[in-house]
């Protein structure tokens, strides 16, 4: 059964890639490569500039995830952690179907490099999941917002006119209550023994046997997870405000991108823009890193603000893809030169730790 998931997740997962690749063909087919690099290249060391935002990204990931280790955790080291996190994203968005790799990958790593018992590093990740997407509703909604007139303008080339911004306003809400409902479930003390009672109905006897040896650890979980009391509850308004403040990190890296380029843009524009096209890679998440799917959506932008200078459109998506590049270099580099490997992740994805 676990091969038959993952080889529907990689299936999947290559589909995606081939479409997204398929996408950002058609979009580049009329543009001067040529002149786009010089583009680029006029913009000279101010570029290191590009960088910094992705990385501020995940050291607020980081600091959030911290905060979030149960009580019984004392000291969590912050590089150990950040090294985690550069891990566990690189594969997640670089991978076909890499969420199902990359998550999971997170406790087992905070077990291995730091000592975390799994339980207590399970419930981090748990509860860091669902804050991050909490963040992500309310972070739709002040994109929406702030850029509602925007997002009735675009929405005229793909929607019925004058119905993106209610959509997105929409989407916003609907992912803030549903992301509250289930960290509120998840924090009744309960969550993970209910899981695995659902997962014992599953009719296959290798799979009750696994959940029948790994029993143990979900009631863990679940005591770690009723130690989250009610100063804790506090301490998450805080966090969810750091998760708030990474997302922005996407709008800002965006803007320093199209300002080095010379385009006259408001960061508001800028910041209803990418709330929009988030929540669409987030639609489109079989697809690593979005691949085509964030270029059709900033293209269509780029139309709707009148912004028709295709070496611009060309050099922004170019330099934001090249910034990804770099960083996810980066976390393979660290991945490998801390001795863990893509078969680690594999197995920890199909339960064989």
């Amino acid at each position: 059964m676990q091969m038959t998931k993952k080889t529907s997740g990689a299936v999947a997962g290559y589909i995606g890639l081939g479409l997204g690749i398929v996408l950002i063909l058609f979009q580049f087919r009329q543009i001067d490569i040529a002149g786009v690099i010089g583009k680029i290249s006029s913009i000279g060391f101010s570029s290191a500039f590009i960088l910094l935002p992705f990385l501020g990204l995940h050291v607020l990931e980081t600091i959030a995830w911290i905060w979030v280790f149960p009580p019984s955790i004392k000291a969590v080291p912050f590089f150990k952690l950040l090294k985690i996190q550069f891990i566990a994203e690189t594969i997640s968005m670089t991978l076909p179907a890499g969420m199902a790799i990359g998550e999971p990958l997170r406790p087992f790593l905070c077990n291995r490099f730091i000592g975390i018992p799994l339980p207590a590093a399970i419930a981090s990740v748990a509860v860091r999941k669902l804050m991050l997407g909490v963040a992500q509703g309310l972070y739709t909604i002040i994109g929406a917002i702030a850029g509602f007139s925007l997002l009735q303008t675009v929405s005229i080339p793909i929607l019925p006119a004058g119905v993106l911004g209610y959509i997105m306003l929409g989407t916003g809400m609907a992912v803030f209550l549903l992301f509250l409902f289930f960290l509120l479930l998840l924090l009744n003390g309960n969550a993970a023994h209910n899981a695995h009672r659902l997962l014992m109905l599953v009719p296959f006897k290798r799979v009750k046997s696994w959940l029948l040896a790994k029993e143990a650890g979900f009631l863990d979980t679940d005591e770690e997870l009723k130690s989250f009391d009610t100063p804790f509850a506090g301490r998450l308004i805080v966090v969810l405000l750091v998760y708030i403040l990474a997302w922005f990190m996407l709008a800002i890296e965006s803007y320093i991108i199209l300002r080095l380029l010379g385009v006259e843009i408001s960061f508001l524009q800028v910041l209803s823009m990418d709330t929009a096209i988030t929540m669409l890679r987030a639609l489109f998440f079989f697809i690593p890193s979005g691949l085509g799917v964030q270029e059709v959506g900033y293209r269509l932008f780029f139309q709707a603000l009148g912004m028709n200078n295709i070496e611009d459109y060309g050099a922004f998506v170019l330099l934001r893809r090249f910034k990804e590049l770099l960083w996810y270099a980066v976390g393979y580099g660290v991945m490998f030169f801390s001795g863990v490997h893509l078969h680690d992740a594999e197995g920890v994805s199909q339960g064989d730790s």
